[in-house]
Formats: structure tokens, sequence, C-alpha cells
């Protein structure tokens, strides 16, 4: 029979085809732009309808996150719209570190991918579906190095200002699965919760923070190799012109409640990490966070408190972090929220593991949990 044959020269693309023979592929993932990350993955494998696909990823103990391979399932779709999870092992020792998938397509084109992508044209569709609310207003902060555009849309009546932002790691598309659960909560007129927020808040939300690194298929740095989330205390025009112009539009407008929103590869868990150790910390702000923490571990069984990162020591927080600069430079209540790339185990959904509808349910529990936060 036929060999089998695999591309990724699209969007948010990125594999390395080493060899295929027949239904079977050795492949590779390729280091982000500039940068020694490696981890994200999205092809498409074509003419294997009714075959057994064995595709097997290699070199991945030099991965950014070895420890997310253990226990994960690659997503995959035979239509870009329902993606679940193709049956997968990990041998550390095979191949410096070898995931295999195993998956038998009904259809000649399936698609694979670390976590569900979020396409920029669907990212174009989300913000032009929002711009056309009653209510909300588009404004563009500035320009990648590309020369695609930074997207904010601004909404709500009321005093307090919140800032919501996702994917400053192109790679983790939970985090913009998660802002489409949001803007509908807060677009829709028949949602209550949307409603009154609107009524008590002005809304700043950049659903995607590095539309370079999206597009180009890097885990986590935009087109010239920065991590975006380590640039929050000096950003530039030459390295990270996106941080530039959000936190100058965040010093325009204030915050007074930040969440950034993110995926985690090896904690198989939603969870929250703070601003302990920035210099100004007081028992005050602090509480405010964690008052969030615990109404969001109250209002839904996909948060948790036990599993997360460990806590900066007073006064060793890194500034150049988002959560932290922002807490630290406006007096903000500010978080990052993680969610995983694994299933939950604790509430695990074998068809999908964590997927894009649960990433868009916890938009709106965020929100949920913020109305209430508010009192």
């Amino acid at each position: 029979m036929n060999d089998i044959r695999i591309d990724s020269e699209f969007d948010s693309g990125n594999i390395e085809v080493l060899s295929i023979d027949g239904a079977s592929a050795k492949l590779a993932i390729p280091l982000d732009d500039q940068a020694e990350f490696k981890q994200w993955f999205h092809f498409r494998a074509a003419g294997a309808a009714g075959r057994e696909l064995e595709l097997v990823i290699t070199g991945l103990e030099k991965s950014a996150y070895p420890g997310g391979w253990p226990g994960y399932d690659a997503c995959v779709s035979e239509d870009r719209e329902f993606w679940g999870r193709a049956p997968s092992s990990y041998d550390a020792k095979t191949d410096g570190g070898a995931l295999t998938i195993r998956y038998t397509p009904a259809s000649d084109v399936a698609w694979f991918a670390y976590f569900a992508p979020y396409s920029m044209e669907r990212h174009h569709d989300l913000v032009s579906e929002a711009a056309a609310c009653e209510g909300v207003t588009h404004r563009t902060l500035g320009s990648t190095l590309d020369g695609q555009p930074i997207d904010c849309l601004d909404m709500g009546e009321g005093e307090t200002q919140v800032w919501l932002y996702a994917r400053q790691h192109p790679g983790e598309t939970q985090a913009e699965w998660w802002m489409e659960g949001v803007l509908e909560t807060l677009t829709d007129p028949s949602d209550s919760v949307g409603r009154i927020l609107r009524q008590k808040c002005r809304f700043h939300i950049v659903p995607n923070c590095n539309p370079d690194g999206s597009r180009r298929g890097n885990l986590r740095v935009n087109g010239v190799g920065t991590n975006l989330n380590r640039e929050w205390a000096e950003p530039t025009l030459e390295k990270s012109p996106e941080v530039l112009a959000i936190r100058g539009a965040m010093d325009e407008t204030g915050v007074d409640f930040a969440i950034d929103a993110h995926g985690d590869e090896a904690i198989p868990a939603a969870f929250l990490a703070g601003f302990e150790g920035i210099p100004s910390w007081t028992d005050e702000q602090g509480e405010s966070y964690y008052r969030y923490e615990r109404i969001l571990n109250r209002r839904t069984p996909d948060f948790q408190t036990e599993l997360g990162y460990p806590k900066s020591a007073p006064g060793k927080a890194n500034l150049s972090m988002s959560t932290n600069q922002v807490a630290e430079r406006f007096g903000a209540t500010a978080m990052t929220l993680e969610m995983p790339y694994k299933d939950n185990p604790k509430d695990p959904e074998p068809e999908q593991g964590w997927s894009p509808e649960r990433s868009k349910m916890l938009g709106r529990d965020c929100m949920a949990a913020l109305l209430e936060w508010l009192g």
C-alpha cells in the first residue's frame, strides 16, 4: 500500500518528518524560532483511511518539559471541529524519548496536535464577532514584529478595571479557548453573569498576546525567540513590542483585577498562581487573591488548589513575569491561570481529556467567580 503523507506547512503547523514507511512515521519537533524550546506539534496525516497509524515523535527528553509526556494522549481530529484523543505511550529510553501515537482514521485526512489548535483565522472571527456586539469597542494596541495587530476588546460601564489576556505562550492554546468562553459570557445579553459584570466593571481583553508565535507554531516565544512572560519589567520594541503595547495600555487605565491565561504541560489540573514575593506585598492584597481562588475552587470541580507552583519567598518574586509585575505596579489582584494538556485524573474524560469545551466552561466559571468576588 502507498505511504501516508504528513504535512505541517499551515497556520501553527510544526513537525519534522524523519521517515515514513506505509502507515508508520518517525517524526521530531523542531525548535521554536531562535529559541531552545520545543514541545508544540501540529500536523496532518493523509492517505490512511482504515489503516492504523503509528506515529513516533522522537527526541522528547530534550523537549522543554519532558514531564509533560508520561500519561499524555495526543489530540486528534478528522473534521477540525471535534478534537478527541489518540491513545499514546511514552518511552523515555527509546530514540531520546519517544511518544508513540496510534490511531485508525475513518477518513483519508486526520489532524494531530499537542492541544486543539486555535488558528489565527478563528482568532479574527472571535474578535470580529465580539466587536460587533453592542457596547463593545475594538482597538489595536500595536503591531508585532511580523506586522500582525495586537487586538484588544473593551466593554463595560463599571469602575473596576479588569484586564484579561491570553497566549503569551502561543502553544498554550487552552488559553484562547478559555477566552472564547469568557467573551461568550460577557457579550451574551441573555447571560446574567456577563450583564451584571459589565455594569460593575470595565473590561480590557487581549485574546492573543503572541500572534507571531501562534502562526509560526512556536510553544513559548514570538518570532524573534522572546519569551513574552519574562519581559514585563523592561519590554522593548526590538524584542517584545507585544508586552510594551499591553503594559502601556494598562498604565493608561490602571488595573484592579487581572487574569493571565496559560497552559501547563506536566500538571494534570487547572490551578492559579499568585504574586507572593512581590516587594510591596501586603496580607490584604494577598487575601484578595486567595479569596478569589477559594470562590473558584468552590464553584467548579474543574479547578483545584492541591496541585500548583511553589510560592516565591518574601521579596523574591520575578517582576519580569506579568502577574508579579501587574500586582506590584498597580496594587492589583492579579493571577496566572494554568490549564492542563493532560486529562484531569480526578474527573477523567477519556474521549477528549482536557478539551476546548472544558476550557470554555472554565472561562464562564471564572467570570461567575469574579462576580461573586466583587460582592
